[in-house]
């Protein structure tokens, strides 16, 4: 259990520590206007601070910096969520007075949060399940390729390019098209192999001929895996913080960003609520020297996704809960306005 002299100096170090990015010393606290102790009594409670783990002493210097026990203890009993009403205006500005499509609004969620912390954000899409497909069209571009344009609700614009055999004719790709569009449209994109299998072909039977080439092709085209859809905001941020003035880490964290299913597994195992993940309590090894912070949001009522935010363990994580709680919060109702009108 920690004394009241305990707790006040471990706040005030680790604030002034996320602040300047510099270690603490004694002398330094005991300047503070609301500090009343002496230098050397300061210097006794940061030695016991270190010894039961919350602080740890450098190498170049005789102050102290937060452990991750420290952070932990920091975020767990120390802080609450600031009300900051000029960050949250921004975001409650910019998602309820821009009113877009899905992509968009997502997106600009990422760019927003990202420009507001000058960390790395990264929004995890809700699963596809409802996601359902608007409209298709295929362009040709030479005598033998092609490519197809997927278009879903959300507003998601998907090309796949294809091989177009030469027995398939012009305005056979016309029927074809014609007839997807008017058998699959609000189709949800999950369900789309199996409706293409099971009553496109046997439609498109009566009005194109070469059917076998035909259908081959497009459903090598059409039918995919649905990709896991992230958007991220920030990634050079990354590189303006002085953690990342080792190239390693900046490479590792690079390569981590890239690997898209490695980002998507990780936040998919966050819950509702405010879940803090600080250095080595992260699974990754890429962000091992990293906090992640994430957050829920809804769209519609059974779908949801997750809010990311990955900075240094010398993170603001009383600003930054704030702004996701915020985030969160105007996300899902931006979206579930926008679920309603597109239902």
């Amino acid at each position: 259990m920690l004394t009241e002299r305990q707790l006040l100096i471990l706040q005030v170090i680790i604030d002034d520590f996320i602040e300047s990015a510099h270690p603490v010393g004694s002398r330094a606290i005991s300047k503070k206007e609301h500090i009343s102790f002496s230098a050397a009594t300061i210097r006794n409670e940061m030695a016991d601070l270190e010894d039961m783990g919350f602080l740890e002493k450098t190498h170049s210097s005789s102050g102290r910096v937060p452990s991750e026990k420290g952070y932990r203890y920091y975020v767990d009993h120390l802080i609450s969520p600031s009300i900051m009403h000029e960050d949250g205006d921004v975001i409650k500005h910019i998602i309820q007075d821009n009113f877009f499509e899905f992509e968009q609004i997502v997106q600009m969620s990422a760019e927003v949060l990202s420009r507001l912390t000058n960390y790395t954000t990264i929004i995890l899409g809700p699963e596809i399940f409802e996601t359902k497909l608007k409209q298709i069209q295929i362009i040709t571009l030479s005598s033998n390729t092609a490519v197809a344009i997927l278009v879903t609700n959300t507003g998601h614009v998907e090309h796949r390019s294809f091989s177009i055999p030469h027995e398939i004719e012009p305005s056979d790709i016309e029927k074809m098209v014609n007839i997807m569009n008017d058998q699959l449209s609000g189709v949800p994109i999950i369900q789309l192999a199996e409706k293409f299998n099971s009553q496109i072909a046997s439609m498109m039977k009566k009005y194109v001929s070469n059917l076998e080439n035909s259908y081959h092709y497009l459903n090598a085209a059409l039918i995919q895996d649905h990709p896991v859809k992230l958007y991220i905001g920030g990634k050079s941020n990354m590189l303006m913080q002085p953690e990342f003035n080792d190239v390693d880490k900046i490479r590792s964290f690079y390569a981590m960003i890239e690997n898209e299913d490695e980002i998507a597994s990780m936040l998919k195992q966050s819950k509702d609520g405010i879940k803090v993940s600080i250095g080595r309590e992260n699974n990754v090894e890429a962000i091992k020297d990293l906090s992640l912070i994430t957050a829920a949001y809804h769209l519609g009522e059974d779908q949801t996704g997750t809010i990311a935010l990955l900075g240094p363990t010398r993170m603001e994580y009383r600003r930054v809960i704030s702004l996701l709680n915020i985030l969160s919060h105007e996300m899902t109702e931006a979206l579930y306005m926008w679920y309603k009108n597109n239902e």
